[in-house]
């Protein structure tokens, strides 16, 4: 808590007292925090603020609060995430102390680097299941990249058009706080970019940025080459960006709402008359359409979105975005929640809206999905680009090797 000092956060609900537990004693507390922190080798005030201190004293503070409750497991999860390199060398430092001092230590990390420097053996989970337990010494990090990201191959990829050279969007320099660093790519007509990386890498973040949903601190954005502003998602719109969300009952769908009204949602006004009310044999009309070009399994217009399948209901957001007209489609995570033979009709379906011109980024979870799909593969860490490959370059352990190669510069 911010407004408390560094002492009440460390002993809150076990604080000490005097005058038969009425008043507070902070010259007690202040003494039981400052011999906490010599056994651990910290310079820190126990009187200051929490919220004066830097992100990296706030992970020490967590550490010390543990240890205060004696402690012999200690679990800490994505530990180093904000912190600098000379800052995880000070907690490199304390974790070893207290492993010497016979504390256990749970480091859930994805920078196998840090695995290596700091644990004496690696667990590998993936999908929610244990793979293997390894001693680090034994294990070189090629071998732990190859248990998580296993053998699991899709179907061959059909035969991709070659993509056009013309450039659609262009995005220079992105920055939204520490999520998005620095951010640069280009995206061309016909194209299919996956964008991968672990969960918290950024990728969500910048897809959100380019659409306007949350607006960056600095960076540019060009559509054909002209630097356009987008400050909300109507304006992402009118410049032709349509975005999937990877939740689409929240943000993509109106569930309550029937798959007419859902599929000319983001482009109503254009179905308006004179007085205002709405062309409703115009929305028929492209209801139909779409329907059929699409493939929308759907007993009929009428019928409400919250009661379709989940690749049914992707399926209608892409017909909200083709009747909007936009040429450049963001799909984050497209078949999540989608069984295996409604996936393959979405990934027919991506495949043709790039064969029609279509300028296409894929945010995926999956690897194989991605490998599968992708002209080429941008892929994200801690925010950051950390490389670039094309098709014929990327394979499963080139992507995990990217997805937890934390940047130099940051």
């Amino acid at each position: 808590m911010g407004h408390l000092t560094v002492a009440q956060n460390i002993f809150i609900g076990r604080e000490p007292t005097r005058g038969g537990g009425v008043v507070l004693d902070e010259r007690e507390l202040n003494a039981k925090t400052s011999a906490l922190f010599g056994e651990l080798h910290l310079d820190l005030d126990p009187r200051a603020k929490v919220g004066d201190l830097a992100v990296a004293q706030h992970q020490m503070i967590e550490i010390a609060k543990a240890l205060s409750f004696n402690s012999s497991v200690l679990i800490m999860d994505e530990p180093t995430a904000a912190l600098t390199d000379t800052e995880i060398d000070e907690l490199f430092r304390i974790i070893r102390q207290l492993r010497d001092r016979g504390v256990g230590i749970v480091h859930i990390s994805h920078r196998l680097e840090e695995l290596k420097q700091i644990s004496d053996r690696v667990t590998v989970m993936r999908d929610g299941h244990y793979i293997d337990t390894v001693a680090t010494a034994d294990a070189p990090i090629d071998r732990i990249i190859s248990m998580m990201v296993g053998r699991t191959i899709y179907e061959a990829a059909p035969e991709v058009p070659k993509q056009s050279e013309e450039v659609v969007l262009e995005v220079r320099g992105l920055n939204r706080g520490r999520r998005v660093r620095d951010v640069s790519f280009e995206l061309r007509r016909g194209e299919i970019l996956g964008f991968a990386g672990l969960v918290g890498a950024g990728r969500t973040e910048v897809a959100r940025a380019v659409f306007g949903a949350d607006r960056p601190d600095t960076g540019e954005i060009l559509v054909h080459g002209q630097r356009v502003r987008i400050g909300s998602p109507s304006d992402a719109v009118h410049h032709g960006i349509g975005y999937l969300s990877e939740d689409r009952k929240r943000y993509g769908l109106a569930l309550a709402m029937d798959v007419e009204t859902n599929v000319v949602l983001a482009s109503l006004r254009r179905f308006l008359g004179i007085l205002g009310t709405v062309r409703t044999r115009d929305t028929h009309n492209v209801g139909v359409s779409q329907v059929q070009h699409l493939s929308i399994k759907t007993p009929s217009l009428a019928q409400k979105a919250r009661n379709l399948s989940g690749g049914n209901q992707q399926k209608v957001v892409i017909a909200k975005w083709l009747t909007a007209d936009t040429e450049v489609l963001i799909f984050d995570e497209p078949t999540r929640g989608i069984d295996v033979g409604a996936k393959s009709e979405i990934y027919h379906l991506l495949n043709d809206l790039a064969a029609e011109g279509k300028a296409i980024v894929m945010i995926s979870s999956e690897l194989p999905e991605i490998l599968r799909m992708s002209h080429r593969i941008i892929v994200m860490c801690e925010g950051r680009i950390t490389g670039e490959l094309t098709a014929a370059e990327a394979t499963q352990e080139r992507i995990m090797t990217l997805a937890t190669q934390r940047d130099q510069a940051a």
